[in-house]
């Protein structure tokens, strides 16, 4: 009897520390202990883009957002985690992209080929915010978009 106690006691641990590592490998889509270094990004407008978003290189995962914060000349700041494995150039570019039509938004990294690879910490220079669909339709319902001479 003290023996099948001691079985079951074992699978209900072995379970609950089961079930920790599946949350949080689902809330981080990271495994446990992974080598990530750290690269910045400066964008003009980062609306859409949250903390844990995705960050991809050809439609492949190769980060996530770490935080987005305010610089000083208000711009926004994205603090990326980039698996270790990937390495990229100083020449390449980050892109605010949306999946989909109305999907959430991610960053799309697109490598360059300077040669001159970043280094953890390093900054992304060449960004490109996102399309703001809403000011776009009111200039052209409003007629603010002058024709081309």
């Amino acid at each position: 009897m003290k023996n099948t106690k001691s079985i079951v006691g074992l699978f209900v641990l072995i379970g609950i520390i089961s079930i920790y590592f599946l949350a949080f490998r689902v809330g981080q889509d990271q495994l446990i202990g992974e080598k990530t270094y750290q690269l910045s990004a400066i964008f003009n407008n980062l609306s859409g883009v949250s903390k844990n978003g995705r960050v991809e290189v050809a439609g492949v995962r190769v980060g996530s957002v770490r935080s987005i914060e305010l610089s000083n000349q208000f711009k926004a700041v994205a603090v990326l985690d980039i698996y270790e494995g990937v390495t990229l150039e100083d020449d390449t570019m980050a892109v605010v992209k949306t999946s989909g039509l109305i999907g959430d938004r991610f960053i799309e990294l697109i490598p360059g080929g300077s040669g001159i690879l970043l280094e953890s910490g390093d900054y992304i220079v060449d960004t490109q915010s996102a399309l703001d669909l809403e000011s776009l339709i009111s200039k052209f319902g409003f007629g603010n978009i002058a024709p081309k001479e």
